[in-house]
């Protein structure tokens, strides 16, 4: 075993993304090498698609959290990679937040579909969420206030939409955004707060 802050940074470019995921799974400080390696590569795809910065920005920010908490489905089967997994997530996260913006600005004039068109297959996604949550899921999650812990789980795991959410918990929609974006925010400082503490590579 290895300290994960004793290995170089040659070290860290020998490792598949696959296997970085893999140790995620128990060190979720492992987690943040995959961010590195793709945030802005992530960012350009999902701007092809909003065509807008801080919405890039954001769904990228969704789109790990999602990855993050459905690592432990990911398998490697038919000559899939990680890399074509987590470009599949970054897409379908960027459509659904494209279709948003595409009904508040219709009014003011049509949007260009066509990248986006290209990407609309999301069977992947949704394969993901219907399987059972793992373990490692539960565990992950502890360290969340319980009305974070379960708008997460219902909007990433069950695959459930925020106005589902919303009636179940008996709350409005903007709270769950709410809760939503707190819980994303918390992830985001959980991952960089376990970076710099002890994490173990096998």
């Amino acid at each position: 075993m290895k300290q994960l802050r004793e290995i170089d940074n040659q070290t860290h470019d020998l490792l598949k993304d696959e296997e970085v995921l893999s140790i995620s799974l128990k060190n979720p400080s492992a987690f943040a090498l995959l961010v590195d390696r793709y945030q802005l590569a992530f960012i350009k795809a999902a701007y092809k698609i909003v065509k807008n910065k801080e919405e890039a920005e954001d769904i990228v920010q969704e789109a790990f959290t999602k990855i993050y908490l459905n690592a432990g489905k990911f398998r490697e089967v038919e000559n899939a990679t990680f890399k074509s997994w987590a470009y599949k997530v970054v897409r379908n996260v960027a459509l659904n937040h494209y279709g948003k913006l595409k009904k508040d600005y219709e009014r003011y004039g049509r949007l260009d579909d066509a990248p986006a068109m290209a990407f609309a297959d999301n069977s992947m996604e949704k394969e993901l969420a219907r399987e059972e949550t793992a373990g490692f899921v539960r565990k992950t999650l502890e360290f969340l206030p319980k009305q974070f812990e379960s708008a997460l789980k219902k909007y990433y795991i069950e695959d459930k939409s925020q106005k589902m959410i919303a009636e179940e918990e008996g709350i409005t929609l903007a709270t769950v955004k709410m809760r939503l974006f707190r819980a994303r925010k918390i992830f985001k400082e959980k991952i960089k707060t376990e970076e710099k503490q002890l994490s173990w590579i096998i």
